[in-house]
């Protein structure tokens, strides 16, 4: 495993004061510091703990003159840490920088607390500790499953930093029996929390029980369902830091209050590396057969795990967000639909004179005819699926030529909700939305393959089966 890095920005330092200056009022912390502060937050000297525990410790690098004061007994520190009111804390830093709360952060914690790297946040994160001066560490997760733009990414970061990220692995043995038990795509089957569960929960573990505190670049506009209500610093309330137990990792997330678009902003300004994959229509990346680009105007977070209810796109790392209660008592208040499928609010779409509106038995009438008088061109969808709504217009368009030349009845059918396990055991469905033809001479029907829904490409295909 890399040792942690101690090496100062490339950039020049005034130069880098000014961007810095320009994004949300960052201001370079001052050399120096209040007595009763630097008592309280001093740079601590000690050797690096690897996040694998087993690893020989390192040599201390002093960051500052402070560093050189003699360093308190681990214990000591273990137990004052341990006291802070971290609720306290947060509301302190409420009207802090990032630059501000990652300075903090490091202050306190010294080598025991670690940056956890994937995407264009915790660049910014990276950026943000580089400004302060201090020693910092960065680990990651490396899934095996990720785009090649983003292990490109990695090597980037660690050139333009002149670090070594610490990785993380899944265990080969437990990927191998979930290979060979499910195959290779089983979440778009049964969801994708039992492979995030294996490639990044559980690695993620092992990293932070080498740890005190951890440092995350959660948004709270990320995603309002699960990441509304994150404070800038928590005890963690899902996972355990090096003394084991609950309360005993600290879980900082210094750009909570930051907006998207101004994290763009300082990564621009700041002329850093980010992942290619952002230039294609991606803002949300995690492994590649779980994200996609999204349309202009979606939320970011629409581009993961797309096959899946919008309800808690979380993969488990940062489990502690989701509001179980919130979101029974959210479901409990909600209307429900005429046609019991749930998921109420949004207005239902496919709505006209050329759209057959199928329901469950009208389906499965479909299903059982071996031979009908003419084909069935249905679409099975849920009316709040943004993908759904980009195609609407293009399927209703393809109804009313189709009504106007004969020949092929075009339908849709809702089938999120309780309709959901039914569409998927008989309808194939997978992810929202999904197109079939019952052809006239064939039961089973032939789902559409490809992701092209405009007039031409769904005319094509039913033109080819007809």
């Amino acid at each position: 495993m890399a040792s942690a890095t101690t090496s100062i920005s490339s950039h020049p330092a005034a130069l880098r004061d000014v961007k810095a200056a320009r994004i949300g009022g960052l201001r370079q912390q001052q050399a120096s510091v209040a007595p009763s502060a630097a008592a309280a937050r001093g740079q601590r000297a000690r050797a690096v703990r690897s996040l694998r525990a087993a690893e020989p410790a390192r040599q201390p690098v002093a960051a500052s003159a402070a560093a050189a004061a003699p360093a308190a007994p681990v214990a000591d520190e273990a137990a004052a840490l341990a006291a802070v009111d971290y609720e306290a804390l947060a509301r302190e830093l409420e009207g802090a920088s990032p630059l501000e709360i990652m300075d903090r952060a490091l202050a306190m914690f010294g080598s025991e607390i670690a940056i956890a790297f994937s995407g264009a946040e915790d660049v910014a994160l990276i950026e943000y500790a580089k400004l302060t001066g201090r020693p910092f560490r960065v680990f990651s997760l490396d899934t095996g499953r990720l785009n090649p733009e983003t292990y490109q990414l990695f090597d980037k970061v660690e050139k333009h930093y002149g670090i070594r990220i610490e990785y993380m692995f899944p265990d080969a043995s437990e990927v191998q029996e979930l290979v060979r038990t499910k195959g290779l795509f089983s979440f778009y089957e049964d969801g994708h929390q039992e492979c995030c569960r294996v490639r990044k929960v559980r690695p993620l573990r092992r990293a932070l029980r080498g740890l005190r505190a951890w440092i995350t670049g959660q948004r709270k506009d990320q995603s309002p369902g699960t990441r509304a209500s994150i404070p800038l610093v928590q005890v963690d309330p899902s996972f355990e830091g090096l003394d084991g137990g609950a309360g005993s990792l600290v879980k900082w997330n210094p750009v909570a209050n930051v907006d998207g678009k101004d994290i763009w902003t300082f990564l621009r300004t700041m002329d850093v590396p980010v992942n290619a994959l952002h230039a294609q229509g991606y803002v949300s990346i995690g492994c590649e057969p779980c994200t996609r680009p999204v349309l202009p105007g979606q939320h970011e977070r629409e581009g993961r795990w797309w096959w899946e209810d919008a309800k808690a796109k979380e993969c488990g790392l940062h489990k502690g967000n989701i509001d179980k209660d919130g979101q029974a008592a959210a479901a409990a208040a909600a209307p429900r639909t005429a046609n019991g499928n749930g998921s109420a609010g949004a207005p239902d779409i496919f709505e006209s004179p050329a759209v057959v509106s199928l329901t469950r038995a009208g389906v499965e009438n479909l299903l059982r005819l071996e031979s009908r008088a003419e084909p069935w061109l249905v679409v099975l969808y849920a009316p709040w699926c943004p993908f759904c709504q980009a195609m609407e217009a293009s399927y209703v368009e393809l109804a009313e030529r189709l009504a106007g030349s004969g020949g092929v009845k075009v339908a849709r059918f809702r089938a999120d909700g309780e309709q959901k396990p039914f569409a998927q055991a008989e309808l194939q469905l997978q992810s929202f939305p999904t197109v079939l033809l019952f052809p006239s001479r064939t039961a089973r029907p032939i789902k559409y393959p490809s992701e092209k829904r405009d007039v031409d490409s769904l005319l094509a295909f039913v033109n080819s089966l007809r």
